[in-house]
């Protein structure tokens, strides 16, 4: 079983900043890749970002292009959610999510996430 934690959330106005955290297992989180999804009351939950195991590579949501930047410390077993110019839409429950095995794609569906996380709150107030 993989352990996550996330931690940042809060509460902000429009136009703000945030930055996300995301704690993993230390002697495997460099083997997974992790993604960043979002669910806001009343709807489905969303694909945010995901970023490749060496940090490379990323993948966004249209919606968060250009204001979220998703990176990874793995000798710190984090992996890190900078929103920038944050919109009430995006207020949500935020979720890192970790994929093991050996893909190398940066999937954006829910099912090829193994392990997920708590969980954590972020509000934009307008």
């Amino acid at each position: 079983q993989v352990q996550l934690g996330e931690s940042g959330g809060g509460l902000v106005q429009a136009g703000d900043s945030l930055k996300l955290s995301c704690a993993g297992p230390g002697s495997t989180f460099g083997t997974y890749i992790m993604g960043w999804f979002r669910q806001a009351p009343g709807k489905e939950r969303e694909f945010v970002a995901a970023i490749s195991r060496s940090g490379g590579s990323t993948n966004y949501a249209d919606s968060v292009k250009g204001r979220f930047t998703i990176a990874r410390d793995n000798a710190k077993n984090t992996v890190f959610l900078q929103m920038n110019s944050l919109k009430p839409e995006d207020t949500a429950f935020y979720y890192c999510a970790a994929r093991v095995g050996i893909g190398l794609g940066l999937p954006a569906e829910e099912f090829e996430y193994d392990y997920w996380g708590q969980g954590t709150q972020v509000t934009v107030s307008s």
